[in-house]
């Protein structure tokens, strides 16, 4: 029988505790636990609990990333919120409030760079409000005032505001200062999400007037027009929105069918694949991109109590270290 030198052509090395860097294929013999050990991959995503917001709520705006993001109005209970919160990765902290307290806006931007736009007041609204890291400032309007509105962006200088109430196609860009129309949606809806940069999305799900009509309906954005692509497996609206980098990368999370599901979906930029369920069935949860496929951040929600729950989202092919034996 070959010995491992044999085959790989090195020794395998002998460690008293496991490498704090290793490398995918890595194999060592730990001389404390007396096992040999190896680096490996995780082959499908998980959710982890994080620490909860401290004011729970649903239809809550977002920006940033998983471990820098930010959460901006919402609704909960009967009354709507200006409510802003940052989470470091651990926790969530109460910071400046938004001008105009609103629920189901959209967001998009970084913790230090965002912007919210759109919502319910009520009435409807199409105030926009820039977030330069310590305070919000009211700046120009959507030219349609919607709620249950798309947005996506990665700064608060470039974003994208698509559909919203009553099952509209209008999509609107962003440049710093100014909201322009751009070219529609193909199907109307609203409680729709997105993701990524203002150049390069996919906007998913989402709902047309009245009861039990929510949608699996995906569409794509190159910059200047939509592209209907391959649709969610599963029909609803008001999912997290906790996105990949561009077109190619989303992940669809929760929401209500009209029931709220548990369920999640991965777009790899041709299909959508079921991946493992949240921890808890949830809709209207975040509302616009916080991660990436390899990590994201859904929080708030409702289902049917309002919550303050963070979960964080560790995808495939993370980081793994697995112990041999002889079974």
């Amino acid at each position: 029988m070959a010995t491992y030198k044999e085959i790989f052509g090195t020794n395998i090395e002998v460690l008293a505790s496991d490498p704090a860097n290793s490398v995918q294929g890595q194999v060592w013999y730990n001389s404390t636990d007396n096992v040999v050990k190896g680096a490996a991959a995780t082959t499908a995503g998980a959710w982890a609990t994080g620490n909860d917001m401290n004011t729970g709520r649903a239809a809550v705006g977002s920006a940033g990333t998983y471990d820098t993001a930010l959460g901006f109005g919402g609704y909960a209970p009967s009354s709507f919120r200006s409510l802003t919160e940052s989470y470091n990765g651990t926790n969530w902290t109460e910071v400046a409030d938004l001008n105009t307290a609103r629920g189901f806006l959209g967001g998009a931007g970084t913790q230090t760079a965002a912007l919210a736009f759109g919502g319910n007041t009520p009435p409807t609204t199409g105030a926009t409000e820039s977030w330069n890291g310590s305070s919000w400032t009211e700046v120009a309007d959507l030219n349609t005032g919607r709620y249950e509105v798309g947005g996506a962006g990665t700064t608060n200088t470039a974003a994208l505001a698509f559909g919203g109430n009553p099952s509209q196609t209008v999509t609107e860009s962003w440049n710093g200062s100014a909201w322009t129309e751009v070219s529609d949606l193909n199907s109307g809806r609203q409680s729709l999400v997105g993701n990524g940069p203002n150049t390069n999305l996919v906007a998913f799900g989402g709902a047309t007037p009245g009861p039990g009509t929510q949608v699996t309906l995906t569409e794509s954005w190159n910059g200047s027009s939509w592209t209907e692509v391959n649709d969610l497996n599963t029909a609803r609206r008001d999912a997290a929105n906790c996105i990949g980098t561009d077109s190619t990368s989303a992940l669809c999370a929760g929401g209500a069918t009209p029931a709220y599901i548990a369920n999640v979906e991965e777009w790899d930029g041709t299909s959508w694949t079921e991946t493992t369920d949240l921890s808890r069935s949830s809709g209207r949860a975040n509302q616009g991109a916080t991660g990436t496929t390899a990590a994201a951040l859904v929080f708030g929600g409702v289902g049917p109590a309002y919550a303050a729950t963070t979960e964080e989202w560790t995808g495939a092919g993370s980081p793994l270290t697995v112990t041999f034996t002889d079974s």
